[in-house]
């Protein structure tokens, strides 16, 4: 009998434990994946939720029982999964795929996967994660392999701190004080390796003011999520009481990071992918860079005025990640911190983009905040504003309508986007929840921007 598993979503696996998500069902998946996919050699991490270590070993079961080697990473951050997936090799053999248990900043009843195949390309709805669903639903595999499929634990701790280093150069940095704030999560252990290496590269060392290092699946700081305000309080009184020039902070994959300025302003995600477009084209002149829909004017106004190529692509790290192949850009970003890197087999990184920042921050002689106020001022964003609405095609249609005569151009690359000359919208639903979620901004006209947010939100309501 087919039991429909209600964890797959649209891009990875998430679930409640332990009805949505179990041991039984995580075996499942090992097994389909092993028979959708035909891997031979499969990279498996985990994060510290304290359901990760058992589902990872019946997902590492049900590789092992379909003949696939398993080499394992351990405690990981799911770009950990990316660039094992992407560069190891084992006498030769390259990886066939990777896969990450992680429910990332969800809450700590919950879990789930992200799975990708070989170079780390995405595993997602039509690339693949329907048919591993429709296998695990049925439950119905070949025979176990007569020879079962090897474990090996490796550590890649070293040659992935080296990559992340070559993005930057560290003689080149000053001995900034940076608040990191890894909420428990998995990212403690990454920047341990960091602050090592490069304390050996650099004329004199950074300062790290660490809060909540350590590792704890109970999550005693909180759901290791940047973006609930609530979160942000540790960060920010860190900044102010070590008077540091900067502060990070990570979700529980550690795929994301959060910047704060010297003063302990939380920095929308928007700005930073125009500060890593501006670091790319200094490296590479002319390079293409791709974006998403929501807010895009301050990223190609940077893009334009250092000669490089702005792509606009539907929001989705499928999709973004799909883009990015087929032109080679050499960055890709969207204004919910997940930024790309061609170098990094085009997969998201929530250590690449803090370390290209303290650069700019070293080499620029200005502050964070003076860095982002510039463009600030330049373009000011409403940032992303969420309605619960039940009909939202209706009430998205009702907004085209009352500005369709207004409208410079439309655009319908994800949801609806309308350009007015001065100021801009993109609305689009959630593909998860009866929302719309709802970006303004402007040419430097912040009373604008804000007026036309509460005029579009009157629409919707």
């Amino acid at each position: 009998m087919t039991q429909t598993l209600s964890c797959f979503k649209a891009y990875d696996i998430r679930g409640r434990l332990p009805d949505e998500l179990n041991e039984d069902i995580a075996y499942r998946i090992g097994r389909a994946y092993a028979e959708s996919i035909r891997p031979t050699s499969v990279i498996v991490g985990r994060d510290i939720r304290l359901s990760s270590d058992a589902l990872a070993t019946a997902l590492i079961n049900g590789l092992r029982d379909s003949g696939v080697n398993v080499y394992d990473i351990g405690l990981s951050g799911t770009e950990e999964v990316y660039y094992a997936t992407f560069s190891y090799q084992d006498a030769g053999q390259v990886m066939d795929g990777g896969i990450m248990v992680t429910a990332s900043h969800n809450p700590k009843d919950f879990n789930g996967m992200k799975l990708v195949r070989e170079l780390s390309k995405p595993v997602s709805g039509d690339t693949g994660l329907n048919d591993i669903k429709r296998l695990a639903e049925k439950n119905q595999f070949d025979d176990v392999a007569t020879i079962r499929g090897a474990l090996k634990n490796i550590d890649i701790s070293e040659s992935y701190t080296n990559h992340l280093i070559n993005y930057i150069n560290p003689k080149l940095l000053a001995p900034l004080k940076i608040v990191v704030n890894a909420g428990n999560g998995a990212a403690g252990h990454a920047l341990d390796h960091l602050e090592t290496a490069l304390q050996k590269l650099m004329p004199k060392p950074l300062e790290f003011i660490k809060v909540h290092h350590e590792p704890d699946g109970n999550f005693p700081n909180g759901i290791p999520n940047p973006l609930l305000p609530e979160n942000r309080d540790s960060t920010i009184d860190a900044i102010k009481a070590h008077k540091a020039d900067l502060g990070i902070a990570w979700d529980g994959d550690f795929d994301r990071c959060f910047l704060f300025d010297e003063n302990g302003r939380f920095i929308e995600g928007y700005y930073i992918v125009g500060l890593l477009a501006e670091a790319f084209l200094k490296q590479y002149p002319g390079a293409k860079i791709v974006h998403d829909p929501r807010l895009t004017w301050n990223t190609v106004d940077i893009v334009h005025e250092m000669s490089g190529v702005a792509i606009q692509s539907k929001t989705g790290h499928a999709f973004i990640k799909e883009r990015m192949r087929l032109e080679d850009a050499v960055y890709g970003g969207e204004m919910s911190a997940h930024h790309y890197f061609r170098d990094f087999s085009y997969c998201d990184s929530g250590m690449i983009p803090w370390l290209l920042v303290i650069e700019l921050i070293s080499q620029s002689g200005k502050s964070l905040s003076q860095l982002v106020d510039e463009r600030l001022l330049k373009f000011p964003a409403s940032g992303e504003i969420n309605r619960t609405i039940l009909d939202s095609d209706k009430a998205i249609s009702k907004v085209q309508d009352h500005y369709h005569g207004k409208a410079i151009s439309i655009d319908y690359t994800d949801g609806l986007s309308m350009d007015m000359g001065e100021w801009r919208f993109n609305l689009r639903c959630s593909n998860t929840e009866p929302l719309v979620r709802l970006n303004v901004e402007s040419r430097a006209n912040e009373a604008l921007m804000l007026e036309k947010t509460a005029e579009l939100l009157a629409l919707l309501a």
